[in-house]
């Protein structure tokens, strides 16, 4: 939906008529009041994409009543300019503005466009969506992948002259099965229950003389409720969710080679405006008989919780680090380093060029109890 292109000239006169017309004990029309000015989103001229908001948001007062009329987004309420409007300039700019952009609306914050944390970024149900980067890309390891080990008997796999180089492919998609199951029909705060599925594969194509086989594939389904907060934290961050999940993972191979785990988890995520997400997630791991576990230590070394924060940098770079720890003495875990840069323009395309560093344990789940350093460097679609 579009609004009519009307000068604002003419929308002020009206407005104006509409005023003096009014009965002394009826209030003044939400229109005349507003207080958000198209002048103040000209003088935005640093950031088109706060600017954009700002019309967005003007357009909306001039249309729609007061009471229905959201709260400002994180964008564009901590991007207001302080100075004061020029009335000098003509009124005369022409606005149209479309308004179904659903969770591609980026008025609204990283996270509610992520997990439609609201009617306003909301793109309906049973629709694909990314959840982790689409990655295609080559990785570069200290050195080659070790004999897999595990205490479990019968696990322990034969020496392969595998290379140390090799390509990264991993697919992750989701979709929303419901929403609204506690939340009903708050325009202001939308729950949602997801399905996603991620796989990563490490391909050893540079290895002729193993027949270029793909060395490693994991598999990660997992259910996840989400339900959307608004706790303003000190600092101007806001706790944005908070949710329930349960993962299994596995490697899909026979023995000696079968690496898997259940989980279930608890996860949360924070922002500040649109430039700094937070997100966290801290497990307990099901319990499977000894007959059954294929790597009973697995906690030990990829972890119990980890932590990723996000730095959007600017329009065009994202920087992020991903922390895992076992939450014991010992301390392993691992650490992951990531650069996203945009290719084309970050509003109208979702490839990156994407730059991860690891550094720990749990790389793939095969190597779950091998510290590696994993280098990967290629192309990535996000869905953020």
């Amino acid at each position: 939906m579009t609004l009519q292109r009307i000068p604002l000239t003419a929308l002020l006169a009206m407005l104006g008529a509409a005023a003096q017309a009014q009965p002394a004990d009826k209030p003044a029309s939400p229109l005349a009041t507003s207080d958000l000015t198209w002048q103040q989103c000209r003088q935005l001229a640093g950031s088109n994409e706060a600017r954009l908001a700002c019309f967005d948001r003007w357009a909306q007062q001039q249309t729609l009543p007061a009471a229905v009329i959201p709260s400002a987004p994180p964008v564009l309420a901590s991007t207001q300019p302080a100075a004061p409007v020029d009335a000098a300039v003509p009124a005369t700019r022409v606005v149209s503005v479309a308004t179904e952009q659903g969770c591609r609306d980026r008025q609204y914050s990283a996270l509610s466009r992520v997990w439609e944390l609201e009617e306003g970024s909301d793109c309906g149900t049973f629709g694909f969506r990314g959840y982790r980067p689409l990655f295609v890309g080559a990785s570069a390891a200290t050195h080659k992948p070790d004999t897999p080990t595990s205490p479990a008997a019968g696990h322990d796999g034969v020496a392969t002259d595998y290379q140390a180089n090799e390509m990264r492919i991993g697919l992750s998609v989701r979709t929303k099965l419901a929403q609204g199951l506690l939340t009903g029909n708050d325009p202001q705060r939308k729950d949602s229950l997801w399905f996603a599925y991620s796989q990563q594969s490490t391909w050893q194509l540079f290895n002729g003389d193993l027949s270029r086989p793909f060395r490693t594939t994991d598999h990660e389904p997992e259910m996840m409720y989400v339900y959307p907060t608004d706790v303003k934290l000190p600092g101007g961050w806001r706790w944005r969710y908070v949710g329930l999940g349960v993962v299994h993972q596995s490697n899909g191979q026979p023995l000696p080679l079968s690496r898997s785990w259940n989980r279930t988890y608890l996860m949360a995520g924070a922002e500040l405006d649109d430039r700094f997400q937070i997100t966290g997630r801290i497990w307990q791991r099901w319990h499977e008989s000894a007959e059954d576990d294929d790597n009973p230590d697995i906690a030990n070394y990829i972890g119990r919780a980890e932590v990723t924060g996000r730095w959007n940098f600017n329009r065009d770079n994202t920087l992020g680090v991903t922390v895992r720890n076992n939450l014991r003495d010992s301390g392993k875990g691992s650490v992951r380093l990531e650069w996203l840069k945009a290719i084309g323009d970050p509003v109208t395309s979702n490839l990156r060029f994407h730059t991860q560093l690891f550094y720990g344990y749990g790389d793939t789940l095969v190597d779950y109890n091998r510290k590696r350093t994993v280098l990967s460097i290629g192309l990535s679609l996000v869905d953020f």
